[in-house]
């Protein structure tokens, strides 16, 4: 069985809420929820937070995380993980983890590393789940569509698959941003060049479906919600204080 480890990267500079990682959540910083659920996640050797700041940097040593201080020039997270990555000579399993997600299920990351484990062919595994019809049209709600053998056969921001006679289409699948990697696949997944259909949609799991990439796709129950605003914050500050999530 691989080495695992789950690697959170955190910014500072986010444009839309700036020092989100440390914003207190009851009585938490928001980069402390995340690791403590992927502390949950059994049998995963390593959860390190990955940033570049080093304010980040003090606060999750305070609270007993393992801290990698990477580049400031990363264009993503997952350029951030690689760096960690490369210093792993003994994990074979990476999961990417983004320091905005307090709801973490950790039965589903221990099935995304599972997934991996169980197919060898596999690169990637991540999740979907139900989509909810109010956002088949919302661009920031992804969606994706598997094969028969549940590995994905595109990404897209538009509702897909199209039901052309509206009378056959099966239930569409909103993908959950929680990735598995084979870590040496991950290190030549950050050397490519972003590719056509990545640059068109932004999704950067494009490049690699588009380099012939094997990616499992889970289904999963909704994941709990995101923190992308102050607003996302406060909502999430709610269901944490009655225990809801």
């Amino acid at each position: 069985m691989s080495r695992t480890a789950i690697i959170i990267p955190a910014r500072w500079g986010s444009t839309r809420f700036p020092g989100k990682p440390l914003h207190l959540l009851a009585g938490k910083p928001l980069i402390q929820h995340v690791w403590e659920r992927c502390r949950a996640v059994p049998g995963v050797d390593h959860v390190i937070v990955a940033t570049d700041d080093t304010r980040i940097l003090q606060a999750a040593f305070s609270f007993g995380a393992e801290v990698a201080l990477t580049s400031a020039k990363h264009p993503s997270g997952t350029d951030r993980i690689a760096e960690v990555a490369r210093n792993l000579s003994t994990t074979g399993i990476l999961l990417n983890v983004q320091g905005d997600e307090p709801f973490l299920d950790p039965k589903l990351a221990a099935k995304l590393i599972k997934a991996l484990e169980s197919d060898p062919r596999a690169q990637m595994a991540t999740a979907a789940c139900p989509l909810d019809p109010a956002d088949a049209d919302n661009p920031n709600a992804v969606k994706v569509v598997r094969d028969l053998g549940g590995n994905a056969l595109y990404f897209s921001r538009s509702p897909i698959p199209c039901d052309r006679d509206g009378d056959s289409c099966p239930a569409r699948l909103r993908h959950i941003g929680i990735y598995a990697y084979r870590r040496l696949f991950l290190l030549d997944f950050v050397k490519w060049k972003q590719s056509p259909l990545e640059k068109s949609e932004k999704l950067e799991q494009l490049r690699a479906l588009e380099h012939g990439a094997r990616i499992r796709v889970l289904t999963s129950k909704p994941a709990g919600p995101g923190i992308d605003t102050p607003e996302d914050a406060a909502a999430a500050e709610k269901l944490l204080r009655r225990g809801l999530m």
